[in-house]
């Protein structure tokens, strides 16, 4: 008797799942599909994604070497042509042409090359600030302390990873004007700062000798910024 039981159980299992099949399986099949061809077409596109950024790779090569052989006018070209590449080619491409321009003299185009790069919300903040460096190198030589000051200030801030070299800048700058007070502020913000790069405390330090020799003091021993 069990077994009649048990066999009437399975035809009725087996009738629940035909009908759902007859309902639902079509839709069963149509998510299959979407899944191998989404599977499919996530690899083609990791695989075009890795082509073209290995091709952008290779522009830009292309492009750092026609700068530094002083074909200008190919490299401002080719680094255009890697605007709408893939990763972070494009920012580096406006970053190394812009330097290009700075290099051939063309200041003005360098700065508002640069000044472009650091106002797009789009890239990396870390090449924003960069770019914001550069800019402000570029504007020592030509602008005056106060407007150096509005540029780089917020770069200065203890937490900014770009604060030593935005530092040294508003030293030089503020030295370059004769605001001996200013100079020897950023100056001990630098020399007091033991994670200061070895390079720009080198500077600074200078600096701070030629900040105390103007105002009668005696220079400053190794690692004392007053």
């Amino acid at each position: 008797m069990s077994d009649i039981f048990r066999e009437v159980d399975e035809d009725i299992r087996h009738e629940k799942y035909r009908r759902l099949w007859d309902r639902f399986g079509v839709y069963v099949i149509i998510l299959a599909v979407l899944v191998v061809v989404g599977t499919a077409g996530y690899r083609g596109w990791l695989y075009w994604e890795g082509q073209q950024a290995q091709k952008a790779g290779d522009t830009f090569m292309a492009a750092v070497r026609a700068a530094d052989a002083g074909n200008s006018a190919e490299a401002q070209t080719l680094f255009e042509s890697l605007a709408q590449s893939t990763g972070g080619y494009p920012v580096l491409a406006r970053m190394r042409a812009a330097t290009d321009l700075a290099r051939q003299g063309n200041e003005a185009e360098a700065l508002a090359r640069f000044d472009a790069i650091a106002a797009d919300s789009s890239a990396d903040p870390l090449l924003r600030g960069l770019a914001a460096i550069r800019a402000g190198y570029i504007a020592l030589d030509s602008a005056d302390y106060a407007t150096v000051a509005g540029r780089l200030q917020p770069l200065a801030a203890n937490d900014n990873p770009w604060r030593f070299a935005a530092r040294e800048i508003l030293a030089f700058s503020a030295w370059k004007q004769g605001d001996l007070t200013a100079a020897q502020s950023w100056v001990d913000q630098i020399a007091g700062d033991a994670a200061a790069p070895r390079d720009i405390a080198g500077r600074v330090g200078l600096l701070n000798d030629l900040i105390r020799a103007a105002t009668g003091k005696a220079p400053a021993a190794a690692g004392v910024s007053n």
